[in-house]
């Protein structure tokens, strides 16, 4: 069942969704089972699965000579979807990005999402890899995620790259696209911000999940903004609750997000990690009976793996 669909069956009651990142490669697949299995007592209509950029690995050829491959550490996002699919009977949405893919790639990753039966898919440019200062797209791929939902809408009118297909049973994707409350890290303004979002949902996007934030009233301002700006799919807000120290210097450098002083203090307060973890349980929530009471269609969760905290936190709304 497509996003939209679940939200329009809720009938304005508020949805419970996370996120997950596959396992590194080596990983057995029952240690995400082991993180998701506490959070299906909530009944998620879908769960989000990220897809990782490649990076550079160096290999020792001896005599002091390197040599650069390229490889994925997190592969199999399409398989985990179909597994946690096939387990839980629950939908997935595997991330689709434009960076390190062909566009004949990206094509061969919906038509085994459309094989598979899965209604969902996230459209996103994708960071820049670690070594480069700003993203590059790969020759032959998608420059921006307008132009990646572009490609995902032509292919649900049986569009393919290379010919039309007509087909009974064609593809009939949701397209899901990330917004920012605080403006993407790149973007010169958020004005200007809210016009490339538009701009993806004009090219076919269905809904919008939003970038962390740690402000409600951010949140609020944004949807307003975009709505003002002539966006009128659901805008989705996206929680990750705060878990070590280290994240009041790490979010903001990775993410240019600001932190609300309360927060910070609270945080630096703590002694041990455990004391700051229970500290992003305790605010997210607050931050989330919020979003509640404001009708939000959904609260989804960024779990990065653990599931310990997103557990605590629903447990005390849903």
């Amino acid at each position: 069942m497509k996003i939209t669909e679940h939200i329009k069956k809720a009938d304005g009651k508020t949805l419970f969704s996370f996120e997950i990142i596959p396992p590194k490669k080596g990983n057995n697949i029952n240690d995400l089972y082991n993180n998701i299995d506490p959070l299906m007592e909530f009944n998620p209509p879908f769960i989000d699965v990220t897809t990782s950029r490649e990076e550079y690995v160096y290999i020792n050829k001896g005599e002091g000579l390197l040599d650069r491959k390229i490889t994925r550490m997190r592969p199999g996002t399409v398989g985990i979807c179909a597994a946690i699919k096939h387990k839980y009977n629950v939908d997935t949405v595997p991330h689709v990005l434009c960076g390190g893919f062909t566009k004949e790639e990206t094509e061969y990753v919906l038509v085994d999402c459309h094989y598979l039966g899965i209604d969902n898919v996230m459209a996103l440019r994708g960071d820049a890899m670690s070594h480069q200062k700003y993203f590059t797209p790969n020759e032959g791929g998608n420059h921006y995620a307008t132009d990646l939902v572009k490609q995902i809408n032509d292919l649900n009118c049986g569009k393919y790259l290379h010919d039309v297909i007509e087909a009974t049973n064609k593809a009939d994707f949701c397209i899901g696209v990330a917004g920012y409350p605080e403006k993407h890290l790149e973007a010169p303004s958020l004005q200007t911000d809210l016009k490339r979002l538009k701009e993806k949902v004009d090219a076919g996007a269905d809904y919008v999940v939003t970038q962390m934030f740690f402000d409600n009233q951010k949140y609020f301002a944004f949807v307003e903004a975009a709505k003002e700006a002539g966006i009128n799919v659901p805008i989705i807000p996206g929680i990750k609750p705060i878990a070590v120290k280290r994240h009041l210097q790490l979010l903001p450098q990775v993410f240019k997000i600001d932190l609300p002083e309360t927060l910070i203090s609270s945080v630096e307060n703590c002694k041990t990690n455990k004391d700051v973890r229970q500290v992003g349980i305790e605010w997210a929530i607050q931050q989330s009976k919020e979003l509640l009471a404001a009708g939000v269609p959904v609260l989804h969760y960024y779990s990065m793996g653990k599931s310990d905290n997103v557990h605590a936190i629903a447990s005390e709304l849903f």
